[in-house]
């Protein structure tokens, strides 16, 4: 690939970033940024659950039959998962995994010396099957910052059947956490750092003040598995 034709074309999409959709009403123009830039790979961490829940759901704030919800700012998780045509991606697998409101994730390194500040209702890992227009939906909470962490995040993996199509991780547009975190700092590229970052909004008329957020994963990028493997499992 001609490299100064790949950076020209994210300049172009930067701008459009800046400008709003119309920049993308030319025929063709958004599929090929779509490919251009899809969602950046990042590390999985040390947090992946060791040992998955009975319950996997994909509503996080209950677990199997219990009345009591978890702690935290109730958030509707949505979104696509698209190939780097921009076409909807069916019967994929979306993971996602996060700590709680007390900054613990479901995984024994982390909770076994915290078992007195875990919150027991809250599932920490959730699961969603893809819909026939890619969507996917989890009810969960808005991410929290911890020691060695300064930026909330959530995680995520894409699969298909066993395969692992992507893992990255999502963040809070605006947070000032974002600044200082090891992780989010390794994104160098102004796009792929704009890719990864998502509004939380006010549901409208949510009496319980819940939250809306929405991260489309577009599927541009298939590194090799050996480059995967070498990465270190840096950040949490």
């Amino acid at each position: 690939m001609d490299h100064s034709i790949l950076h020209t074309s994210r300049r172009v999409f930067l701008g459009a970033l800046t400008l709003g959709a119309a920049a993308f009403t030319t025929p063709g123009v958004f599929a090929e940024q779509l490919a251009l830039a899809g969602t950046p790979p990042m590390t999985e961490g040390p947090f992946y659950p060791d040992k998955l829940p009975l319950d996997t759901d994909n509503d996080l704030i209950i677990i199997n039959n219990s009345i009591t919800p978890a702690v935290g700012d109730i958030t509707h998780l949505t979104g696509r998962v698209l190939d780097a045509s921009g076409s909807p991606m069916r019967n994929v697998v979306v993971e996602i995994w996060q700590c709680d409101a007390n900054q613990v994730y479901l995984h024994t390194a982390d909770s076994v010396n915290k078992a007195d500040q875990r919150d027991k209702n809250f599932q920490g890992f959730g699961r969603f099957l893809t819909g026939s227009k890619g969507e996917y939906y989890f009810r969960t909470i808005k991410p929290v910052p911890y020691p060695g962490r300064p930026a909330p995040h959530i995680h995520v993996k894409v699969k298909k059947a066993d395969r692992e199509l992507l893992t990255t991780q999502m963040y809070i547009n605006g947070h000032p956490g974002n600044r200082r975190d090891g992780v989010f700092g390794d994104l160098r590229d102004p796009i792929d750092r704009e890719l990864v970052l998502i509004d939380f909004k006010p549901v409208k008329d949510s009496k319980i003040g819940e939250l809306a957020a929405n991260f489309d994963i577009v599927l541009g990028r298939t590194p090799d598995e050996d480059s995967l493997e070498a990465r270190p499992r840096r950040g949490r």
